[in-house]
């Protein structure tokens, strides 16, 4: 059994932040395909470490940084709180760890916890290519029910994107 959990993230995480965000499988499945330079990064993260509408957080597996968990459009307090969020892993590390699938599903768990429980939000949206079917699949099996698809440009090529929402009560429980 490993021991997992997710953390803020600090000035010290950036650098690893932009290697895992840059990685070819991370780059595929992500709207804004483009390799990260480290100015448009540092850039980034100076506008979100202090936005009270966004929240970062580091996922650690065994004492290992191995991923981002990204909620933003953090709505204020009260009823009908929403956010939305995105994470991707650091696939190299995992998959040469064969850690890969155990992560996912602990970053999935542990990023739905935080926020309902630590946020306090009663839906929680995202957004999937629709050419990603594994994480299609695995939205699912976490309860996610997916929106009407759109089309849009980004990066030079026509994407197929699919909101997604969760809402508190239908959440699946451990």
């Amino acid at each position: 059994m490993s021991d997992y959990m997710l953390r803020p993230a600090t000035d010290d995480d950036l650098d690893a932040m932009r290697m895992w965000r840059n990685q070819p499988p991370n780059r595929e499945v992500s709207i804004n395909s483009h390799e990260i330079g480290a100015e448009e990064h540092a850039a980034w993260w100076s506008k979100v470490r202090t936005d009270p509408s966004r929240q970062v957080l580091i996922y650690e597996r065994d004492g290992v940084p191995a991923g981002v968990v990204n909620f933003f459009d953090l709505s204020p307090a009260g009823p009908g709180r929403t956010g939305s969020w995105g994470f991707f892993l650091d696939a190299d590390g995992l998959g040469e760890r064969g850690e890969t699938l155990p992560a996912w599903l602990e970053v999935m768990r542990e990023a739905g916890d935080h926020a309902f429980d630590a946020l306090g939000l009663d839906e929680l949206t995202g957004e999937v290519l629709a050419d990603n079917v594994v994480v299609r699949q695995m939205n699912r099996r976490f309860r996610f029910v997916e929106g009407e698809p759109e089309v849009r440009e980004a990066d030079g090529r026509t994407i197929t994107v699919i909101p997604i929402s969760l809402k508190r009560e239908n959440r699946r429980r451990r």
